[in-house]
């Protein structure tokens, strides 16, 4: 996606710390053949695999299962659109953070002046509000999972997983986190098995790919705009970029700043690692919206085959699956918001960290301590313990996603254009900056998402009667 398309020769000038990691090691003469193509491929997999399947959290489950109880296989065009948008946005946010070793709050702070600046904390706060909300909803619906497997209350559970959370991503390590994140994302499979009860009419589904099967009204334009919202994310991007700093950091032992590759010319091996990020991206990309969809068939298949259905939580979803495709069903589909929420409580809090600590120049990155990274540590906890209160006194998390939806819709248009010009700069990423078709659809993303959020917006405070 870059203009860069050739690697160029070595110039021989000093290697820094992340070239030297990067390189291959002398004593190891054939070092991608060890531990065979499958497990090579799985160590490909890092930020884009796990920015994707976090995407799919119960927020998610519940809109895309919406769309499928209510419209049936109407809103499927909206899976390969949202895979092409996805994967654009999150490659450059996940490029840009390769080539200059700095997360997008810090590129902010780099590229713009103090005026602009100013404007992005605005959206960065709005963003960890936002981003403490769907906490909240995530946490409620980890517990009504528990509650629908009959493990417990709902507010026990909810609260147990937050302060297990927050815990987890204050004292742990990155190593763990990392690992314990790529085991998670093997939950998007459940959604998969789903399919195997639920007597799928497969030409149904590609009338729906083609969007044969799409009717246009007020509440079907809600659902798209919804099904946009969830799938492009601000908290998306500052993950993506944040996540690759930190196994940049880890890659080069720890030793931090290291050469940018936009300060040197590109040589063969960062090529391959543009190569490998990119697999890591659409992989990602690729399996959240099968995820997506294989939750959008399965309740057409199922809740809405005999007409529209109202479903507002995962946890209704899961129930509604128990009388038509079994029990079973409702086991998998539970687990597997469960797994995902797990996945995204954290993902979600650590991103509008990532951004407001970057953008304020401090110290962040779950590689560095509490006294080292206070800041960032607080807002984490913060976010997830506020969510842990929320979701103890509310009654309905329906409408935190609802406000939170809002505030994402206002926010993912102007973070989208600020993307862009940091992705354009010929002074932050040199060679590297976006290409014709980078820029191309991540404008028409900006574009299509600035639509979006003003229709939700309107959609939201003037309901259709």
């Amino acid at each position: 996606m870059s203009e860069a398309e050739k690697a160029e020769p070595s110039t021989g000038r000093t290697v820094g710390p992340v070239d030297a990691a990067l390189a291959p090691d002398p004593a190891d003469p054939a070092p991608q053949r060890k531990g065979g193509s499958v497990r090579r491929f799985l160590r490909i997999l890092g930020p884009g695999l796990v920015t994707g399947v976090a995407d799919d959290d119960p927020s998610g489950v519940a809109t895309y299962s919406q769309a499928g109880a209510s419209l049936g296989m109407g809103l499927m065009w909206t899976a390969p659109l949202s895979l092409g948008l996805m994967y654009t946005v999150q490659e450059i946010c996940d490029r840009t953070a390769l080539v200059t070793g700095d997360s997008l709050g810090a590129l902010v702070r780099r590229r713009f002046p103090r005026g602009a600046r100013w404007v992005v904390l605005v959206l960065v706060v709005a963003l960890i509000t936002a981003n403490g909300l769907n906490v909240a909803a995530d946490l409620a619906a980890i517990g009504s999972g528990m509650e629908l497997l009959h493990l417990g209350p709902r507010q026990l559970w909810a609260a147990i997983a937050g302060v297990a959370l927050t815990a987890a991503v204050v004292w742990g390590s990155f190593d763990k986190l990392a690992k314990l994140f790529k085991w998670l994302c093997l939950v998007l499979l459940a959604y998969l098995g789903v399919l195997a009860v639920a007597h799928v009419a497969w030409r149904e589904v590609g009338a729906g790919l083609l969007g044969l099967r799409m009717t246009w009204g007020w509440d079907e334009l809600a659902l798209v705009v919804a099904v946009l919202g969830t799938t492009i994310s601000p908290y998306m991007f500052f993950w993506e970029s944040g996540q690759r700093v930190e196994e940049l950091r880890r890659t080069a032992g720890g030793r931090d700043p290291y050469v940018p590759w936009a300060r040197r010319p590109m040589r063969r091996r960062d090529l391959h690692q543009l190569t490998l990020l990119r697999v890591d991206v659409f992989t990602g990309m690729l399996i959240s919206t099968l995820g997506m969809a294989a939750i959008i068939i399965s309740t057409a298949s199922t809740i809405g085959r005999n007409g529209p259905v109202e479903i507002h939580t995962a946890a209704e979803a899961a129930k509604a699956l128990a009388p038509i495709a079994g029990p079973l069903a409702t086991v998998v589909f539970a687990i597997g918001f469960i797994a995902t929420g797990v996945l995204a409580v954290p993902v979600l809090a650590s991103s509008g960290a990532m951004a407001m600590a970057g953008l304020l120049g401090k110290p962040w990155g779950f590689d560095k301590s509490l006294r080292r990274a206070p800041l960032f540590y607080v807002l984490i906890a913060a976010g997830t313990l506020g969510g842990v209160a929320i979701a103890y006194v509310s009654s309905n998390p329906i409408d935190l996603l609802v406000l939170s939806a809002i505030i994402n819709g206002i926010a993912a248009a102007p973070f989208l254009v600020v993307i862009m010009l940091i992705s354009n700069s010929r002074t932050l990423l040199g060679e590297h900056r976006n290409g014709v078709v980078s820029n191309v659809v991540g404008w028409l993303t900006a574009g299509i998402m600035a639509v979006a959020g003003a229709a939700g917006v309107y959609v939201t405070l003037f309901p259709p009667t």
